[in-house]
This record gives C-alpha cells, sequence and structure tokens, in this order.
C-alpha cells in the first residue's frame, strides 16, 4: 500500500488553511496588520494609559484573581492540610495551620488500615477501561459521522443528538436488566468491570464532541490522503488521530474524572466490596473511620485527578474551543 504521506499529501497540508503557505501567497499573507491586533473593550486604550483607571483595574483584576483562587483551590487546601491534622485540630481550629504538629500518621493509617491501596487500584481499573472505550468509541464514531459520512449520517447523528435529552436515571432500570442479561451471552456481567466501562463508552457528548472536532479537519488533506491510495482504516489511524491530539486529550480528561466520581452505577453492578472503586468504598467506611484518617483517604483519592489535569492541561485548553485542528 502507498503511504498517504507521499507529495499530493504535503501539498494539501501546506494549502490547509493557517498553514502559512497559500496558492497565490508567501508566509506572511493573512497576518493582520498591527491596528488590527488591537483589542476592543469598553474602555478605550486612551482611558488605559490613565493613571486612576490603571489602577482601579488591576485592583479589580487582583480581586478577581485572588476570588478565583480562594474558590478553586481553597477546597483541595483545606483537604491537603486536614489530612495530615489531628482530628482535634480540624473540629477545633479548622483554619489554623496545625496547632499540634503535622500528623503525617495519617496518610499511612488510611493507606493500610481502610486498604485504600486495594480500592485504589479498583478505581484505577475502572478508570482506564472507561478511558480505553470512551476514546476508541467517540473517535470511530466521530470519523464516521464527520469524515466517511454514509448516506444515513444524518439520521444517525439525530439520534446520538436525541439520547442526550433522555435523563440518566430513566435508563438506569433498563441498562441494569441489560447488564444482567446481555442479549446473545448467557453470563451475567455483575461483578465484572465489563459492567462498567461498556454503558460509559456509550457516550453521546463525547462522540458529538468528537465528531465537531473533525469537522474543522482540512478536508484537502484526506482527499490527497485517498488519492495516494490510504483506506479508511489507514486514513483514521494516520491522517485523522495524529491531526486529533488536542480533542483525545479532553476527551480523555473528562472520561477519567467521570469514572473516578462515579458513584451510583458502580455501586449497582459491583456490589462485591473486594473490586468496588473509592468512591463507592469511602463512603461505605466513614461511619467506621476516625474523621483524620478518613479526611486523608479522601486527599488520596484526589491525587489522579489533579495529576490528571495538569498533565493533559495544555490539550484540554487548547482543544476546549473546538475551533479545529488547524487554525485559520
Amino acid at each position: 500500500m502507498t503511504a498517504p504521506t507521499t507529495r499530493a499529501t504535503r501539498i494539501a497540508v501546506a494549502r490547509a488553511p493557517g498553514s502559512g503557505r497559500g496558492r497565490s501567497g508567501g508566509p506572511g499573507r493573512g497576518r493582520r496588520g498591527p491596528d488590527a491586533s488591537n483589542d476592543r473593550g469598553v474602555l478605550a486604550a486612551s482611558d488605559r494609559r490613565r493613571g486612576p483607571v490603571r489602577v482601579s483595574m488591576t485592583g479589580v483584576h487582583l480581586v478577581l484573581f485572588v476570588g478565583l483562587v480562594v474558590a478553586g483551590l481553597g477546597p483541595l487546601l483545606w483537604l491537603a492540610k486536614s489530612a495530615v491534622s489531628t482530628t482535634q485540630d480540624t473540629l477545633s481550629h479548622p483554619f489554623e495551620l496545625w496547632p499540634s504538629g503535622i500528623d503525617w500518621a495519617n496518610l499511612g493509617t488510611a493507606w493500610n488500615d481502610i486498604h485504600i491501596d486495594q480500592y485504589f487500584l479498583n478505581t484505577v481499573w475502572v478508570a482506564a477501561g472507561s478511558w480505553f472505550f470512551q476514546v476508541f468509541i467517540a473517535t470511530t464514531a466521530g470519523y464516521a459521522l464527520s469524515v466517511l459520512r454514509p448516506k444515513y449520517a444524518p439520521l444517525l447523528n439525530a439520534l446520538v443528538l436525541a439520547t442526550l435529552f433522555i435523563p440518566a436515571v430513566v435508563l438506569l432500570v433498563p441498562l441494569y436488566l441489560t447488564v444482567l442479561h446481555p442479549p446473545l451471552i448467557d453470563t451475567s456481567l455483575l461483578n465484572t468491570y465489563w459492567a462498567v466501562w461498556l454503558p460509559a463508552a456509550a457516550n453521546a457528548f463525547n462522540i458529538l464532541l468528537v465528531k465537531r472536532f473533525f469537522d474543522g479537519l482540512p478536508r484537502e488533506v484526506f482527499e490527497a490522503a485517498r488519492t495516494d491510495g490510504a483506506g479508511p482504516l489507514r486514513l483514521f489511524w494516520s491522517i485523522v488521530l495524529p491531526m486529533s491530539k488536542p480533542i483525545i486529550g479532553v476527551v480523555s480528561v473528562f472520561a477519567v474524572i467521570a469514572a473516578w466520581k462515579d458513584f451510583l452505577w458502580p455501586l449497582l453492578v459491583l456490589p462485591d466490596p473486594a473490586i468496588q472503586p473509592l468512591s463507592v468504598r469511602l463512603p461505605a467506611v466513614q461511619s467506621q473511620t476516625e474523621l483524620d484518617v478518613f479526611l486523608a483517604a479522601l486527599a488520596i483519592s484526589t491525587l489522579i485527578p489533579v495529576a490528571l489535569f495538569l498533565v493533559f492541561q495544555r490539550l484540554f485548553l487548547r482543544g476546549a474551543g473546538l475551533g479545529g485542528a488547524v487554525k485559520g
């Protein structure tokens, strides 16, 4: 098979919007002049240069920034502080920094006595499987609806969109019965991670999100790849996926965080405590655990979502606008 990245494909990529090289222009064509780069706002540029206005705007920005930091990071910082504080300090002095000293033993007790290590691993398995199937279904379905575009694509798109208007609680009983007696299979999926992974994969929001992103990809590249002999599978693997890293990062963050905090569905389909995730086991052990140890367990359970967002924050912020793979 001829590789799709031949001369015709490279020419199509070079002529795509935002590549910097057009058919009749050089690299600088399309750039706006210095006057067009000025942002328009409520205040004119001359007003912004005035001393009182500049001081007032700086004060407003500072207040908004501090408010966002307190509202966004405040609960996480308080949880981190309380995780290594004694129960007495948390109840008597909730906003003081360790009046009785730092109690690092809370983390070890939460990890060993509550078996956070086992439930943490269960949660990783649930989140990893949900992430894989959601990304796989979203990218393949979005590719079929946006790039392949069969004759019945508008009907499929309407059906997928219609599922967003159905409340999740309405589907709870039918979905549970389907997992209990799956079609074409005589074995129940209860107490298996498949009961969590497969329903999570059918996420209409992710499919429409990826489809909307694929709609903005340059069609010239697809036509050039088909001219070079690339089939649908090769086009998807070698052309579409490498251009879709931003939206894959966004879907990955959504999928993992949703699986990490899901409570009701894992509680129904995973009744065995040995395979339950943290979101199900922590409320179950709360009444039998000291407050300081329980807060330490909660702090440990938040590590993966925070670390995941820090790793994918560039892709998440870049793809949040869904402006397409090529800027134009």
